[in-house]
């Protein structure tokens, strides 16, 4: 009887030592998957170097490992500013970023969660580099050269961020709005411009139509002086005929000659002379 209870008492204790030896196997390792980083921490301390991807050894039970996603973050960030001409400008920017891994343990130590690096570090980093970027021109040049505040403000806030191991991919102006008194004067500006635009044609439609007049003008003055012309040597080609006929009849010596038109009136004017005809 005692014997069993040897054997069973063995049993229990042999038991417990392989689940503590499971346990502290387990424990004292990790598994970093692909685009991750790990931080260890030994009794509340990180230690130097970070942990990539596979499988790593670490103390059991008094070591933590805290795991960083380095895949690509996005976040989207509002900004204020004023511009060079002192116009209230607002804006909201997408931030696709990921962490260094070379750095993930001074984040570790300096930052912590990822949570704290948007809310601590990007987004005052944000609000500052839009300032940069916004100070440099006036609002409608903000609107009019939006490429360009992007660019100036994609050089400030790499140049900021970049010492905190946080790696910039691409910036993009979700929003960009100025205040109601700017919006108010730009639709004014607006409709004065298509007013303008409206009076210009509006001239030049009147200038064309009277140019059409003139023209027109033109071309009945001409009309009526070539009829004129006509109709002047029509009638003192008559009257020289009158004069012959009337001398003739006084007792001229020969029959005048008299200009015959045709009845088409293409037709080539010719001179008949009534001596040739015979009585």
């Amino acid at each position: 009887m005692k014997a069993r209870d040897d054997q069973n008492w063995t049993g229990i204790v042999g038991g417990a030592i392989a689940a503590i030896l499971l346990l502290v196997a387990l424990n004292a390792f990790v598994i970093i998957n692909p685009g991750e980083a790990g931080v260890i921490s030994i009794l509340g301390k990180a230690r130097d170097g970070a942990l990539l991807e596979g499988i790593h050894v670490k103390p059991p039970f008094v070591s933590v490992v805290d795991i960083y996603d380095l895949t690509v973050q996005k976040f989207e960030v509002p900004a204020q500013s004023s511009t060079k001409d002192l116009q209230d400008l607002s804006a909201r920017f997408a931030i696709n970023f990921r962490l260094d891994p070379t750095q993930v343990v001074e984040v570790r130590r300096k930052q912590g969660t990822l949570q704290n690096i948007v809310a601590k570090i990007i987004a005052p980093q944000t609000q500052e580099s839009f300032k940069v970027a916004a100070a440099r021109r006036t609002v409608e040049e903000a609107i009019t050269k939006r490429n360009e505040l992007k660019q100036d403000f994609d050089e400030a806030l790499g140049d900021r961020l970049d010492k905190y191991g946080i790696i910039i991919l691409d910036t993009s102006v979700v929003d960009l709005a100025f205040s109601p008194e700017f919006a108010k004067a730009v639709e004014e500006k607006q409709i004065a411009e298509q007013r303008a635009q409206r009076a210009v044609y509006v001239a030049q439609e009147a200038e064309q139509e009277a140019q059409a007049d003139i023209n027109r003008a033109k071309g009945r003055a001409e009309a009526q002086r070539l009829l004129a012309e006509t109709l002047k040597a029509q009638g003192g080609q008559l009257v020289l005929q009158k004069e012959a006929i009337e001398a003739w009849r006084n007792g001229g010596a020969q029959m005048p000659k008299v200009l015959v038109m045709g009845e088409s009136k293409n037709s080539v004017p010719f001179l008949f002379n009534l001596n040739n005809v015979q009585e």
